[in-house]
């Protein structure tokens, strides 16, 4: 007896670089959301304080924060809204 094709399901989200929000990363936040994509991670939103800019991305519950510089937080101290 042969085990039956069973369709794949995609884990993933969608891809950070479709966001409405990638345009308004800098590069280096582009390159390491990129990275978190594979992960699962989607970009939600920009979130603007003391004159930096921080990318917000969520998994499965999880957050994760990306600075200016790409520097990757993935235990911010934030709060979101539900």
């Amino acid at each position: 007896m042969q085990p039956e094709n069973k369709p794949l399901i995609e884990r993933r989200g969608e891809p950070p670089e479709h966001s409405i929000w990638w345009d308004r990363l800098t590069l280096a936040q582009k390159f390491s959301a990129s990275s978190l994509g594979k992960f699962g991670y989607e970009l939600q939103f920009i979130r603007n304080e003391n004159s930096k800019s921080y990318a917000v991305l969520v998994c499965n519950g999880g957050i994760a924060v990306i600075a200016e510089d790409g520097e990757i937080n993935t235990s911010p101290s934030i709060q979101l809204r539900r």
